[in-house]
């Protein structure tokens, strides 16, 4: 009897949750360290997946926060000198807000955590299993189920 959609959704959630808690874990240990709080923490890993730096207004409404309080977590940040903040040329009222190269180090320290929290898991399978899980994934990654691709710097 092929496996239901709902059965393989129950085995999915179990496998996620557990990973994740695992590469969660230990990814989150520089950002304990660090004293962050977690509205500080998803500042940083919004303006890490950007390419130029963005005003406040945008941090706000990204991570939906008020201005208050985006302005207070990016001045939080300043002075930890994970983040810094300079007027736009265009609009002197604007602040635009980049991560600092200590910014940038925090961050790729937890993507890194996370990445070898998951190397570490594919080391204790067996290579049988090893070997479906890979096949498996690698067949669903072929296909389009899982498009558009996630980026692959940002999205552990």
């Amino acid at each position: 009897m092929p496996t239901q959609p709902e059965d393989l959704y129950d085995v999915l959630v179990d496998f996620l949750t557990r990973l994740m808690n695992l590469s969660e874990s230990d990814g989150l240990d520089a950002l304990i360290e660090s004293d962050l709080s977690f509205s500080q923490a998803r500042a940083l890993f919004l303006l890490s997946k950007t390419a130029e730096p963005m005003p406040i207004h945008s941090i706000a409404q990204a991570l939906g926060l008020s201005m208050a309080a985006a302005g207070r977590n990016v001045d939080q940040l300043v002075g930890l000198h994970l983040v810094e903040r300079r007027e736009s040329a265009s609009d002197r009222r604007v602040k635009l807000v980049s991560l600092t190269p200590g910014g940038e180090k925090l961050v790729a320290q937890h993507i890194e955590a996370k990445r070898e929290s998951l190397r570490a898991f594919a080391q204790t399978l067996a290579p049988e299993q090893r070997d479906q899980l890979h096949g498996a994934l690698t067949d669903i990654l072929a296909g389009g189920a899982l498009r558009p691709a996630l980026d692959q710097e940002t999205c552990l």
